[in-house]
């Protein structure tokens, strides 16, 4: 919306464009290793009237990406001097090194799972054990957060302890509460 509310005259149109033709189902597929430039030609030739909105989805992608969740980046400095920080993440490999780029909070990270890299995505819990795995981590004595149901559900069957993010969560007083944070 950060992007198509700029190319659009009316939310109408915009909120036409992303439920109708750039959905959700089709982004995904491309965080799970389709290549954006696949995926963009198959929709163009899908959706021809709307080809230069399209070509703008990746083509003018760094502009689509909203900001950091402040209260949360700001716990990441503190939380790395007790623990190990690890990010698994659903999200197209080709896109991510720009938002790396933009955001510095991912190189305080102690490594990162990227769907688009391993061509498998939340809640498969494929993906998790990649994570696990890699960086040696045991599920039972680590915290996962994510905002999407369906990753929590996963991350508790594979024994995770899990904070799921909503907004109507404050991270730092919670992970305080639990004294993960001091």
């Amino acid at each position: 919306m950060y992007l198509y509310g700029n190319v659009f005259k009316t939310e109408e149109e915009m909120n036409y464009f992303l439920e109708n033709v750039c959905r959700y189902d089709w982004n995904v597929l491309q965080d799970a290793g389709r290549s954006v430039s696949e995926a963009t030609r198959l929709l163009q030739k899908e959706h021809p009237k709307f080809s230069e909105q399209i070509s703008y989805y990746y083509g003018r992608w760094e502009e689509m990406l909203g900001g950091t969740i402040d209260e949360n980046v700001k716990l990441i400095k503190p939380l790395k001097k007790r623990y190990k920080l690890y990010g698994l993440t659903n999200w197209s490999a080709e896109t991510l090194p720009i938002a790396m780029e933009k955001y510095s909070f991912f190189k305080d990270l102690d490594g990162i799972v990227v769907s688009g890299d391993e061509r498998v995505i939340k809640p498969n819990p494929k993906i998790y054990e990649i994570l696990l795995n890699r960086y040696s981590i045991d599920a039972e004595s680590s915290l996962f957060i994510d905002d999407n149901a369906d990753n929590i559900e996963t991350a508790n069957k594979m024994g995770f302890k899990k904070v799921h993010f909503t907004d109507k969560v404050n991270l730092e007083q919670l992970l305080k509460s639990e004294k993960i944070l001091f």
